[in-house]
């Protein structure tokens, strides 16, 4: 694991300290050791930068930029199957390699057999290739997008990097808001690939690489992989008992695989199906006891470490718990704007930051059991939009239209704020926006997604909102081969996992300079459970069934069935209290009416309501004062 950042300078006007400053500005991610490259040739400047955490070979064997013949890399992430393209390559191509690293094996496949060598890989990783002889460079994403990758364009120069704060080092970025960016940012609490909140400024979609002519500036993107296309594969036909021994075979491999390191690994363990499945798999069968970290709090209605403890206790790992304190969350809400260099809603990341800094002391490597959820079937949100789509669809078009028209004209928002359930006006105008639409699942996911509607949105920003650019908004052309929530499970995956669950570990694991594993997306899963019968993943109300099946080899249903709690802090009690002081320091008139962003008698209405003991606003609080803090931080 480790950060990268580098320039394309068409017009070189760029000297080298400007890659010096935009990769040490990512130290944090490769604290080991750092390397260049910086090429003034052919009338263009091609700078590379590395800072190095040391996982594999940890020899200067492994020092990056690394050159073989033509091809220069950088290169964040893991390849888990480096070992068998190696032999491969060696057999098969009679090729021999200096070093033990993954990253010499990348650079020699691509060698071998070009851009598709990255459908060769099995991985987490963001790298760019310098083709000096067909002067070209390339920009690899991985597959789920675990790794980050940033890119920035503007006639004559192109930079791309790990995090957008490396951009900043450079004099011709221009720290311009993306209003549509910021629009999906207060709808959902993060910014949807491929947007970023600065304008030109993009992400590599996950299965994507970009391929840049140096020669006429041509950047074209391709796509090698799409989770979309998984699901459009046949079903297997094998019975449910073949289907176990199939799935549980693919997840041990998958955890075998990212068990391979030259420093120790850990595991986060909540004690919910996931983390538990994974520390099941890792530790039968192993003499050594694996590592494993959770992270309690003081309030029950949060805290999982009591759990976690009986599933570690079973299985006889090495486990560890840390009992955050108050003081020590709210700390880290301070250094949220520098570690998310983007505005990011998600306070689960202070409890993630925290768990981090705690294995840090005892492991480099974690490993953490994500997208359980989107590929078995585990949010109970799904039985929520499969009964709304029966029910939307129960009435027939012209009615839902007629009833939206009344609904749109009756809304009384002083009304339907009194009306005894939680964020009633936006729930109103989320109903009525499915009437209006063709109440398919992927439209019912949209709108329930979505923290804030439409209307109250353009009331809250100065700025037009135009159109949402996100996947969440395309509308897909799905093949008969989806059922209704495999649609939203596909959605899912392509931008909750990718867009904030994943952004959430990898800053916060590289904020401690630790490497974050992810055995859920090891792509032959996906790739298998996508084909699997539906009511294998939901069965009879029953969410993860087959998965459910899997864990209980190993551990009771006793130890493992409770209510999914989440990894959750009391955040919105703090900020009733102590945490007050947040909304006034940055939400103060004269710096919104400065920034002509917000409309800030909406956000002190907003506030009024909060400190009078209305909930409903508040997450929408929370996401314009992380917004507040990341500007005061980055602009």
């Amino acid at each position: 694991m480790c950060g990268i950042a580098g320039f394309i300078d068409f017009l070189q006007e760029t000297d080298i300290d400007v890659i010096k400053n935009m990769t040490n500005t990512i130290k944090h991610r490769g604290p080991d050791d750092v390397g260049y490259f910086y090429d003034n040739d052919k009338n263009t400047t091609i700078a590379f930068g590395h800072r190095r955490l040391s996982i594999i070979d940890l020899t200067q064997m492994g020092h990056q930029p690394m050159k073989f013949k033509h091809l220069t890399i950088i290169y964040n992430g893991e390849i888990y199957n480096f070992f068998e393209i190696r032999e491969d390559l060696i057999n098969k191509y009679n090729r021999n390699f200096e070093s033990n690293s993954d990253t010499e094996v990348i650079l020699q496949a691509f060698d071998q057999w070009g851009v598709d060598c990255v459908k060769r890989i099995n991985g987490m990783f963001a790298f760019a290739i310098h083709d000096k002889l067909n002067n070209k460079v390339y920009l690899f994403r991985d597959r789920a997008g675990i790794k980050p990758l940033y890119f920035h364009i503007i006639p004559g120069l192109i930079l791309f990097g790990s995090e957008l704060k490396s951009f900043h080092k450079h004099p011709k970025f221009k720290k311009n808001i993306c209003h549509d960016a910021l629009a999906e940012y207060l709808q959902y609490g993060y910014v949807p690939a491929p947007l970023s909140i600065f304008q030109h400024t993009f992400k590599v979609m996950p299965g994507e690489y970009l391929e840049i002519n140096i020669t006429n500036q041509d950047v074209k993107k391709f796509k090698y992989w799409d989770v979309l296309d998984c699901y459009k594969e046949p079903k297997i036909q094998s019975t449910e008992e073949e289907i176990l021994t199939e799935l549980e075979i693919l997840l041990k491999s998958a955890c075998s695989y990212r068990l391979v390191s030259d420093v120790p690994v850990g595991l986060f363990l909540s004690g919910g199906y996931d983390s538990s499945c994974v520390a099941a798999l890792l530790q039968k069968d192993n003499s050594v006891k694996i590592n494993t970290f959770t992270i309690g709090f003081k309030e029950s209605k949060y805290n999982e470490a009591g759990f976690a403890k009986d599933i570690a206790n079973y299985l006889g790992t090495n486990h560890q718990e840390y009992f955050c304190s108050e003081k020590e969350a709210k700390e880290i809400i301070q250094e949220l704007p520098s570690i998310f260099d983007e505005p990011f809603g998600d306070s689960s990341a202070i409890p993630t930051i925290l768990v981090s800094r705690f294995a840090k002391k005892d492991v480099k490597v974690v490993l953490s059991a994500d997208a359980g959820d989107e590929i078995f079937g585990g949010y109970t949100k799904y039985k929520t939009i499969n009964n709304y789509h029966k029910y939307f669809n129960s009435i027939p078009k012209i009615g839902r239209k007629t009833i939206s028209i009344i609904f749109d004209k009756i809304r009384n928002v002083n009304l339907i704020e009194k009306i005894n359930i939680s964020n009633p006006l936006n729930k109103y105008d989320a109903f009525t926006e499915i009437l209006k639409n063709k109440s398919t699942t992927t439209e019912i996911n949209k709108y329930l997604t979505k923290r804030i509607s439409n209307k109250k949105l353009q009331s809250l920003c100065k700025f037009k909102i135009i159109s949402n650019s996100s996947f969440l908004d395309h509308n897909y052309n799905y093949s008969k081969e989806y059922s209704e929530l495999e649609k939203v499970f596909a959605i899912d995956y392509k931008t909750y996992l990718s867009d904030d669950i994943l952004v959430k570990v990898d800053r916060a694991t590289m904020s401690q300079s630790i490497e974050g594993r992810e055995p859920f997306l090891d792509y032959r899963i996906i790739e298998y459970v996508s084909r699997l019968p539906f009511d294998l993943k939901i069965k009879q109300n029953n969410n993860k069934y087959i998965l459910k099946k899997i864990v209980h080899k190993y551990i009771p249903e006793k130890l493992l069935d409770r209510p999914k709690i989440g990894f959750a802090i009391p955040i919105k009690i703090w900020f009733r209290d102590e945490l007050k002081f947040y909304f006034e320091q940055y939400f103060d008139k004269k710096i919104i009416e400065k920034q002509e962003l917000f409309n800030y008698e909406v956000i002190n209405n907003m506030l009024i309501r909060f400190n009078n003991g209305v909930d409903d606003d508040f997450e929408l609080l929370w996401f314009i004062l992380i917004f507040q803090m990341w500007h005061k931080e980055w602009l």
